[in-house]
């Protein structure tokens, strides 16, 4: 099959080199800035961090979306306002849903910083349907022994959120969500069903093809509604598959917040700013600052 009737969009990520790690963005982008719910979808890393050093990602507030961080390599220590404290290891997922507001930071634990560490996960926010932009916030963990798992002699899959192959994760969805964590080993092949309204394939390492058309590492490949395909890989590969239902009403975003309302992005800032959102506690000594200038929104249809 051509790469034309198969895939509707090709995007290469933006990439942020952050020091000791780098952050490839590939959603939102200017060719296309959801894919079902997914409307941002970062990988951060591989990095090896050195000695007494780590991630530290800074108390910041978010609204009307759900993050999902799904790590691949390292760990993180979650705290957010609901007063969560959670270690985040390879194979886990956290879902946070922030609805009305939260607040949360990520940080690489005390116990990990007295030797060198290997940092590797794919960060994502889900924007929330209408009828539940306000909801409560919300947290859950899962370890990724709770997760399904598909495998055969020459692939392996990891269903992160929805139904995939038969298959259903134990993890809250709000609009109809496909996730899942794809190993290809050499000579491994798996299907790419149509059930979902919108797909997207995410090659972070090695080699395969879709159908026959090449995919390249750290590029999000948007496929046409409605065709299955199968991937296929000669010497190894990983892969994420993400996607669901299509949104009928657009999403705004300003800086860490998704609203479908302008208005709400601005009261979010107004609060945020005057540090009306909770505090976390047992992290309440730093945040992340509101970005100086005049707010522009962007829309996403």
């Amino acid at each position: 099959m051509s790469s034309d009737n198969l895939l509707l969009q090709t995007i290469t990520p933006t990439t942020h080199d952050l020091g000791d790690f780098k952050v490839h963005r590939a959603l939102p982008a200017k060719e296309r800035t959801m894919v079902g719910p997914f409307i941002f979808f970062d990988q951060a890393g591989p990095a090896l961090l050195p000695t007494g050093q780590g991630v530290d990602v800074r108390p910041h507030p978010h609204i009307n979306l759900a993050t999902v961080t799904y790590m691949l390599e390292g760990t993180f220590l979650h705290r957010d306002s609901l007063g969560t404290e959670q270690l985040i290891g390879p194979g886990a997922v956290n879902l946070m849903t922030a609805g009305k507001g939260i607040v949360h930071s990520e940080r690489t634990p005390p116990a990990d910083r007295g030797h060198d560490k290997k940092l590797l996960a794919i960060q994502t926010w889900l924007a929330l349907p209408d009828r539940d932009e306000e909801c409560d916030p919300a947290f859950e963990h899962v370890e990724g022994g709770g997760l399904p798992v598909l495998e055969d002699h020459a692939s392996w899959a990891r269903v992160i959120m929805g139904t995939l192959w038969g298959e259903t994760a134990q993890v809250s969805t709000y609009a109809d969500t496909i996730y899942a964590d794809i190993q290809l080993r050499p000579g491994g092949a798996i299907p790419v069903d149509a059930i979902a309204e919108e797909r997207a394939l995410y090659l972070w390492q090695g080699a395969a093809t879709l159908d026959g058309v090449e995919l390249l590492p750290q590029t999000l490949y948007v496929l046409r509604p409605g065709v299955p395909a199968t991937l296929h890989s000669d010497h190894g590969a990983n892969l994420v598959l993400c996607g669901g239902e299509a949104f009928a009403t657009p999403r705004h975003v300003w800086w860490n917040f998704v609203s479908s309302t302008k208005e709400r992005l601005m009261q979010a800032r107004e609060d945020w700013e005057a540090m009306r959102f909770p505090l976390i506690p047992g992290d309440d000594q730093e945040y992340i600052p509101i970005p100086q200038g005049r707010p522009k929104t962007v829309s996403y249809p």
